[in-house]
């Protein structure tokens, strides 16, 4: 679902879509689908919060990722863009030092080392096939996932999945639609089918990433995640006729790797300790 709307994101750029109207789409198409889940299922109440200003925090920073993850959509092929949007892991583990003092071992920074080789083997500075400026979009983004998760996280303590997805939506969407004045263009019946599916197809995504961390191990998504390089790879080729350069085939398992072996160290270390038999 999500190399799909980034696909679709790409067209529509292409197409010359600004990209507030893109964001304002996507966002403001999860309001009504998750009214409607929760008329269906519960009640209205069911997204109400007692934590506004943090849902609005998780908005404004969210609003930045979008930005800076559709951004390298659009300036990278769709494989590469997908691959640096791996390193959110990596991130997330410089972060959960610098910021949540967690005590990190030699093989989660070792991980580390190892996805900004890939990093740097895929992006070559100063003489590869990859736009500095697109790769490091495409990196700040993964930054802001990392950071994003530290809030949901914290979130995810005292709300549903669906009433976080919701409130995002919420303080997101009209910060795009500031900019619809400014941006907003008339557009074909295809372009409107494409900013629609956009919309629905991100949120059933969030929607099925947030249930799949539900019913699932961390360490068992994360591995699914990567599934979206092939996805990527395949649009890329059947919408573009492109495909990635001999470095990203070397530098992504690099990525993926580091990834992996971050998901196996956490997961092991979340397990709780048996007591032995007396």
């Amino acid at each position: 679902m999500l190399a799909s709307m980034s696909a679709m994101v790409k067209v529509a750029s292409d197409r010359g879509i600004h990209l507030a109207e893109i964001i304002f789409w996507r966002q403001g198409m999860t309001i009504p689908m998750a009214i409607a889940w929760v008329m269906a299922t519960s009640s209205i109440s069911a997204l109400g919060t007692r934590r506004p200003w943090m849902h609005a925090k998780r908005g404004l920073y969210g609003v930045a990722g979008m930005v800076l993850n559709f951004s390298g959509v659009i300036l990278l092929p769709l494989a590469e863009a997908t691959t640096f949007s791996f390193t959110a892991p990596i991130f997330a583990v410089i972060l959960s030092a610098l910021l949540l003092s967690e005590q990190v071992g030699k093989y989660r920074w070792a991980a580390v080392a190892l996805g900004f080789v890939g990093v740097l083997i895929i992006a070559q500075p100063g003489g590869g096939q990859i736009p500095l400026l697109g790769a490091s979009v495409a990196m700040g983004g993964a930054f802001m996932i990392a950071l994003i998760s530290i809030q949901v996280a914290d979130l995810n303590r005292t709300d549903e999945p669906l009433t976080i997805v919701f409130w995002f939506a919420a303080f997101t969407t009209p910060l795009a639609a500031i900019f619809l004045p400014f941006v907003m263009t008339t557009h074909s019946p295809f372009e409107w089918v494409l900013l629609i599916s956009i919309g629905v197809i991100g949120g059933f995504g969030q929607l099925l990433l947030t249930a799949s961390l539900r019913f699932g191990q961390v360490a068992s998504v994360i591995v699914m995640d990567y599934s979206a390089l092939v996805w990527a790879t395949l649009y890329g080729w059947l919408i573009w006729d492109t495909l990635p350069p001999v470095w990203t085939w070397v530098g992504a398992p690099l990525i993926v790797a580091a990834g992996m072996v971050i998901a196996w160290r956490e997961h092991g270390l979340a397990r709780p300790v048996k007591t032995p038999a007396v």
